[in-house]
């Protein structure tokens, strides 16, 4: 399996288009030590040629020109991409699938809280449905194993399964829609099994670690995890108001709760930061948290990276 990181950071992007923090600020400056990036999203591929999205960002499509491989190949209108694998409805997370509106067939997956939020709430979503192969919509539950179908349903050697992180909608979803929706459904992390029998485990949003979660990435090979904050209370101290990393649902890297320690026990996989936060003090490359992170054997992900499995 190959995986391509197409955006590293949380939703907004570094820098963000209305934020003039200290990281922001220099990096338009030209006097950061760090690269920008664009919103977390990665592609997977159990043969190279066949491609699916781990979410669809706001950046797509930026994401798809900077990335040859998912450049189209042969016809007029046919890309490499069969469809996307969901792990909740967040618009960082999906807009990107109103980019894929030009009618090449594509299969979605998602569990059918979330395909209900998209595909009944939100009319704009109807430009998905123009015609009857357009976005064919596979359901999957929390904990089950399944295969990643292409859109014309066939079977691929990408077997996944999904965890239950987290219960909170996000705010567009009404309350009525969200008393009629299952808890354990609004938020994912997602395992990915290769044909080789090497395993991923994509968590950009983690809002507690237990030793479930642990064990769970005692048996992976690449852990991508949750790097949004640094502090629990990171965008209080720099705006002055707001809520905490953990009110987010989201661990910070540091302090004794943080990811960065509860962690250190977990020696087997290739642990990589992801949806990392504009004011994430981890991006300065020259800074010492990034130092702190790169000694604790942690690597931070940018655009552009990829590795097979």
């Amino acid at each position: 399996m190959r995986v391509k990181i197409l955006g590293s950071a949380a939703g907004g992007a570094f820098p963000q288009w209305n934020c003039a923090c200290p990281n922001c600020r220099a990096l338009r400056a030209g006097t950061f030590h760090g690269k920008p990036r664009s919103q977390a999203q990665i592609a997977i591929s159990a043969d190279t040629h066949t491609w699916f999205l781990v979410g669809a960002s706001p950046d797509l499509r930026a994401q798809i020109e900077a990335s040859p491989e998912l450049h189209p190949r042969e016809g007029l209108r046919q890309s490499p991409i069969a469809g996307a694998l969901l792990a909740n409805a967040d618009i960082d997370h999906v807009l990107g699938l109103l980019l894929m509106r030009e009618l090449q067939p594509l299969r979605v997956h998602a569990t059918e809280s979330i395909r209900r939020i998209l595909c009944e709430d939100n009319s704009m979503f109807a430009m998905l449905q123009r015609i009857p192969v357009q976005f064919t919509w596979t359901s999957f539950a929390p904990g089950t194993t399944f295969s990643l179908l292409t859109a014309v349903g066939q079977e691929t050697k990408l077997r996944c399964r999904a965890l239950s992180l987290g219960t909170h909608y996000p705010a567009y979803v009404s309350p009525l829609r969200q008393s009629e929706l299952t808890l354990g459904e609004a938020s994912l992390g997602l395992i990915v099994d290769s044909p080789s029998g090497k395993r991923l485990v994509y968590m950009p949003a983690v809002p507690q670690i237990d030793d479930a979660l642990l064990k769970e990435f005692d048996s992976a090979d690449v852990l991508l995890f949750d790097g949004t904050f640094w502090s629990d209370d990171e965008l209080i101290r720099i705006q002055g108001s707001g809520q905490t990393a953990l009110q987010m649902g989201h661990v910070p890297v540091s302090s004794a709760e943080g990811s960065l320690s509860k962690l250190a026990g977990v020696r087997g996989p290739r642990k990589i930061y992801i949806h990392i936060n504009n004011t994430n003090p981890m991006l300065n490359e020259a800074g010492p948290e990034c130092r702190q992170v790169r000694e604790a054997g942690w690597e931070i992900a940018e655009d552009g990276w990829q590795f097979d499995l």
